[in-house]
């Protein structure tokens, strides 16, 4: 099945609540030149971390310079959630 076909049918689904936001985060190369859902699937597994990744340097920046021991506390949980995702 071409990629965009299962670009499409995945987009599609009913889990996915953006669809246009869907198809355009797998519109990619390597997304483009993935031939099954196991290559599609490995891919969109590591957009995934990188995106998570990203955020989690975020969060660490923004408990740098905060003080809030309550605030400081939701990040922390924040981080670990990242950090499991990354995983």
């Amino acid at each position: 099945m071409p990629s965009s076909q299962l670009v499409e049918n995945l987009c599609n689904g009913k889990a996915i609540k953006n669809r246009r936001f869907c198809q355009k985060a797998l519109s990619t190369p390597e997304v483009i030149a993935a031939m099954d859902t196991t290559q599609l699937g490995t891919l969109i597994m590591k957009l995934k971390a990188a995106n998570a990744k990203a955020t989690l340097n975020v969060y660490n920046e923004i408990i740098k310079k905060l003080g809030s021991p309550q605030t400081l506390k939701a990040l922390n949980c924040c981080v670990e959630a990242y950090k499991y995702a990354i995983l």
